[in-house]
């Protein structure tokens, strides 16, 4: 028996089989290459779906995390720790939102969210119990969290959920503004849909969102868990399209690969809440914001943001090239280091080609090719898997021409 058949056999007998998991068994990463247990290489250009933002085996982050190992891990809420602030204090300079509340994933962030929107009505004296969410939307897998996930395949066994959700269309302004009343505790949305598609938010769209909060006093969520904290090229997707949330939502990148999430809330909403409305044994705890600090010194000090402003460009322009080129291909759609390629058929015999060739992407929404890359990636790398990519859509168009 193989290695990897060992492992698919221990994990069939003792772990809960939930995840359609790629049959390889993934050992080591440098930089922007993972290498698996036969020492094959690949070129990861879906980092942890976001996550390694740092790419693999950052030697910053590296000498952190073991620092922090040998001192101090853990405490939990109930005391002080030196590094909470510091990390809060970074992320509402990148914001403008002043208050920040940690926890260990972006479902938990947007689960706190949504607490804190209804936390906040219960406090004016006028509760407010609705939500308005988007089609296509995904905003993780807690029971809050997904109450606002549009897809019924996630939603539907688990029902029923939170009440009073509306799902407006992303195309359709007009119905968001109809949908969004003096009940509607918030609304929710993620400048670009990952899990829905890549399918960025248009103008028009964002103009609704601000002018129904606006007339209603409707909160404004922003779940930047997956677009935020320089993925696009920008501290937060959001802001490029004008809006002013109150809550946001962030996890993925904020670690570089340790779990950590966190809610950021407007003074009016934070003050809102008090002592034991929420709370997390773990959330920003001292490994998880050793961390946080590594990867925020280096997006905002380091350069990071202004690399993936460039490369974020070069990917940009390679893609649109390459759907240029393959009929198979509908459209390129995101922005920076989060693209997706839309295909005329489903995707999943492109993602099975790619890795063939050594190229690590996913599927989305069925006929969606994701790519998001570490933050750090090269010009030299980029080139590599949009060739790769290529080169697997091309085995793929070839194949169901035969």
């Amino acid at each position: 028996m193989s290695v990897a058949e060992d492992v698919q056999s221990l994990e069939s007998r003792y772990i809960l089989q939930l995840y359609r998991r790629t049959p390889i068994v993934l050992t080591e990463g440098r930089g922007v290459v993972l290498r698996d247990q036969d020492g094959r290489e690949y070129l990861d250009f879906i980092s942890g779906i976001g996550v390694t933002s740092l790419g693999h085996g950052h030697p910053a982050l590296v000498a952190a995390i073991a620092d922090q190992a040998q001192t101090l891990l853990h405490t939990s809420n109930l005391y002080f720790h030196p590094l909470q602030g510091q990390v809060a204090e970074r992320l509402a300079a990148l914001s403008g939102l002043p208050r920040t509340f940690f926890c260990n994933s972006g479902a938990e962030a947007v689960e706190a969210c949504v607490k804190f929107a209804r936390r906040y009505w219960f406090s004016q004296g006028t509760p407010r119990p609705g939500f308005v969410a988007l089609a296509h939307s995904f905003h993780g897998r807690t029971c809050g969290a997904v109450s606002l996930t549009w897809n019924e395949h996630y939603r539907q066994p688990f029902e029923p959920l939170l009440p009073g959700v509306t799902f407006v269309d992303p195309d359709d302004p007009d119905a968001l503004l109809a949908a969004v009343s003096e009940s509607t505790a918030a609304v929710i949305v993620e400048a670009i849909q990952g899990e829905g598609g890549v399918r960025p938010l248009s103008p028009a769209f964002a103009r609704a969102v601000g002018d129904a909060c606006r007339r209603t006093g409707a909160l404004l969520m922003a779940d930047e868990v997956q677009c935020g904290l320089g993925r696009t090229g920008h501290p937060f997707a959001y802001a490029t399209l004008g809006l002013e949330p109150d809550l946001v939502a962030v996890g993925k990148a904020l670690g570089g690969g340790v779990p950590v999430g966190a809610a950021l809330a407007s003074e009016a909403v934070g003050g809102a809440l008090t002592y034991g409305d929420h709370g997390s044994t773990y959330g920003g705890n001292l490994l998880a914001c050793r961390a946080a600090l590594v990867f925020l010194q280096e997006l905002v000090d380091g350069g990071l943001l202004a690399h993936v402003g460039r490369v974020g460009a070069r990917l940009t322009a390679a893609l649109d090239a390459l759907a240029a080129r393959r009929p198979s291909v509908v459209t390129r759609r995101g922005a920076g280091l989060m693209q997706g390629l839309e295909l005329r058929t489903d995707a999943a015999p492109v993602v099975e080609a790619a890795l063939r060739r050594g190229l690590l992407v996913n599927r989305t929404a069925q006929t969606v090719v994701r790519l998001l890359p570490p933050l750090t990636i090269a010009d030299a790398d980029i080139d590599r898997g949009v060739a790769l990519l290529e080169e697997a859509i091309a085995d793929v168009e070839k194949e169901r021409t035969a």
